[in-house]
């Protein structure tokens, strides 16, 4: 029989919609049964594209006899992670403050009030039954001992987490991030760190908007290498595009083989900023070949993207993506296998397991035409392979992020189908996740989910909204922006300058999250930092500089001491440095002169501008433009710094020189 899981919209959820546990959704209906049971809470967290949270799902909670334990001594409760990052994030804490580590699936046991007094992550069946039984003697005959600990627990982590007011990072403060990060670079290998070793997109934004204030070949160096070794590497798919969640080892062989949306729609932006900034052509490839991923494989029906594609098929992580030297030979034939085994590091021995190898590309193959033939050979002997599951799960944040990224690609490498990609995608949370001022969290086949927003979900839609603003400018996408910033000012401010994670209003948890540092993806805290700042830059608003410089303050003592959790603050802080510039162009949309000052501000001004494009006239929609006028006829661009603006120039080049002017 299906358990109440069968009604969910996550995939993750309804991938155990079959269990034989009796699994509630989290909600007060459960904690009333426990409360009637008088049993404690088993509540398990993780998200589809998680092997471990397989792996525990086949040996424990599809196994009869451990789900009937589980469902006699317990209420037990299911929580997909990236639906209720709240949840996740207040018993994580709970988890790495009792245990030292974190990590999914979670598996936490709270009182029937909703106090955590025991807090783990994967159990092996064997062990995970002796863990029942030893909680349930412990419910059954030391209770109080075990409320007591769940009310520690909760009064050792509800207290003041008040981050101080100040301002944004200075010069000062930003390079010597740069010098704490190249002592933590693996200079051989690229990256930061040691294994596993994750994808450092925001840094990369960070790095080069460094490098371009101050001309320091230290930052540009970490960028460029770090973005070369991870394209040659296996932790990006040489056949499809698109990166992998991590590697696991440091030199990015092995890749944990999860795609995540989130961390391709940074990456297409870091590769696009860096292609920009240099003029590689690897950095191109790249960024193309990852957002036609993304548009092939994660697109869903109604416009948005799916967050993600699972690490394991037919039972084994990575069967979809590795090769031998025989499977190679089999779809190329013998002197192509032959060939293309050594191109890609295809070895008898294998790189991974059992025999197995994850393809690399160490260097550009002399032989473009032959590279170009056996990628399109092997790509479709692989699509006869049992593809990953996709969670189709359209979350409101990295569906922002994946605008921004399709966006500002789209734009630079003139894919305007990438740009349409682009619009559609914010067509749809618009439609969808919209209500009012207000932002639901996830969609499903274009239906909203029941969870509220989160602060990242405002701040990365807005900022998605803003950068495709600056490539089309359609104003309509300015003024939900701001309806936006509105919720993030009103609803999730702290009162000290920095923001809270969850709104004011939403469900209360035994803490409220406040997180302001980078994991996967940007805190909340610096997206709705940048956001709030580029919608200052084009609206000329004192109240949203001011609270993105303030919510940047806790980037000061994050830059000298952990400045890989702080990569997208710093990049934000950066841009606050250079004003941030503000640049309109006004000019008849079909004019190839309007076109050409369009496309010179994207290229030649520095990350963060305030850019926006439109008509010439007097009101509009976005104040940068207002009252900007052609000259002498023709289309023209006005270079600002907080609404101060320099004289017109008509021409690409008088454009590029006043852009450098500013730099100097």
């Amino acid at each position: 029989m299906p358990n109440r899981l069968a009604e969910a919209t996550s995939p993750y959820l309804l991938q155990h919609a079959g269990n034989p546990v009796d699994w509630h959704p989290w909600g007060e209906e459960a904690f009333a049964e426990a409360r009637r049971r008088e049993v404690p809470v088993l509540l398990s967290v993780g998200y589809s594209a998680c092997h471990w949270c397989h792996v525990m799902a086949h040996e424990s909670f599809e196994d009869p006899t451990t789900a009937q334990m589980m469902n006699t001594g317990f209420v037990n409760i299911k929580v997909d992670r990236e639906e209720r990052p709240d949840v996740d994030a207040v018993h994580m804490e709970a988890t790495q403050a009792m245990t030292g580590q974190g990590g999914w699936p979670m598996t936490v046991f709270l009182t029937p009030e909703g106090a955590p007094f025991y807090c783990g992550t994967y159990f092996p069946r064997e062990q995970f039954q002796r863990l029942l039984t030893g909680v349930q003697r412990a419910w059954s005959e030391e209770r109080d001992g075990v409320v007591e600990q769940g009310r520690r627990v909760v009064d050792a982590l509800s207290g003041s987490r008040s981050f101080g007011r100040g301002n944004a990072p200075g010069p000062d403060v930003l390079d010597e991030a740069v010098d704490a990060l190249s002592r933590e670079y693996d200079d051989a290998n690229g990256g930061f760190g040691g294994a596993p070793k994750f994808p450092p997109s925001m840094l990369l934004s960070f790095l080069l908007a460094q490098h371009a204030r101050t001309g320091a070949e230290r930052g540009r160096m970490m960028a460029e290498h770090t973005a070369e070794a991870m394209a040659r590497g296996g932790v990006y798919d040489q056949l499809g595009g698109g990166f992998a969640r991590y590697s696991v080892d440091s030199r990015w062989v092995v890749p944990h083989f999860e795609k995540m949306l989130y961390d391709n729609a940074l990456l297409v932006r870091a590769y696009t900023r860096l292609w920009r900034a240099s003029g590689d052509p690897l950095a191109k490839r790249v960024a193309l070949e990852t957002a036609d991923w993304m548009v092939a494989d994660l697109r869903t029906d109604e416009g948005g993207f799916a967050s993600a594609l699972d690490a394991d098929t037919e039972g084994e992580e990575g069967r979809y993506y590795v090769w031998t030297p025989g499977e190679l030979h089999s779809a190329l034939g013998e002197d192509d296998g032959a060939w293309a085994a050594d191109l890609f590091g295809v070895t008898h021995e294998g790189t991974f397991e059992h025999g197995y190898s994850v393809l690399r590309l160490p260097e550009d193959p002399a032989d473009s035409a032959r590279y170009e033939r056996v990628r399109a050979s092997l790509l479709s002997a692989r699509a006869k392979r049992v593809r990953p599951d996709r969670d189709d799960k359209v979350v409101a944040a990295w569906n922002g992020l994946a605008v921004a990224g399709l966006a500002e690609a789209g734009a630079l490498f003139d894919r305007p189908d990438l740009v349409e990609r682009a619009r559609e995608t914010a067509d749809l949370i618009t439609r969808v996740h919209v209500s009012g001022d207000r932002l639901a969290r996830t969609s499903r086949d274009g239906r909203a989910g029941t969870s509220a927003g989160v602060l990242e979900d405002y701040a990365d839609v807005a900022e998605g909204l803003l950068a495709l603003h600056a490539v089309t400018g359609e104003p309509e996408r300015v003024e939900l922006a701001g309806r936006l910033l509105g919720t993030v000012l009103d609803r999730f401010g702290d009162g000290e300058g920095g923001f809270f994670d969850t709104a004011d209003d939403s469900e209360a948890l035994f803490n409220r999250p406040q997180d302001p540092t980078d994991a996967s993806t940007p805190s909340g805290r610096f997206a709705a930092a940048g956001a709030l700042l580029w919608y200052a830059g084009l609206t000329g608003s004192a109240r949203h500089r001011q609270a993105a410089d303030e919510a940047l303050a806790v980037a000061v003592p994050l830059a000298g001491k952990a400045p890989r959790a702080a990569g997208w603050g710093l990049a934000v802080a950066e841009t606050l440095l250079s004003g941030p510039l503000e640049i309109a162009v006004v000019g008849p949309e079909d004019d190839p002169a309007t076109a050409e000052l369009h496309r010179t501000a994207l290229l030649e001004a520095p990350f963060g501008t305030a850019v926006t494009r439109g008509r010439p006239g007097g009101a509009s929609a976005v104040p940068l433009l207002e009252d900007r006028g052609l000259v002498d006829g023709e289309p023209a661009a006005y270079v600002c710094q907080g609404f101060s603006c320099r004289l017109p120039v008509t021409s690409a080049e008088g454009l590029r020189e006043q852009i450098a002017q500013t730099r100097a």
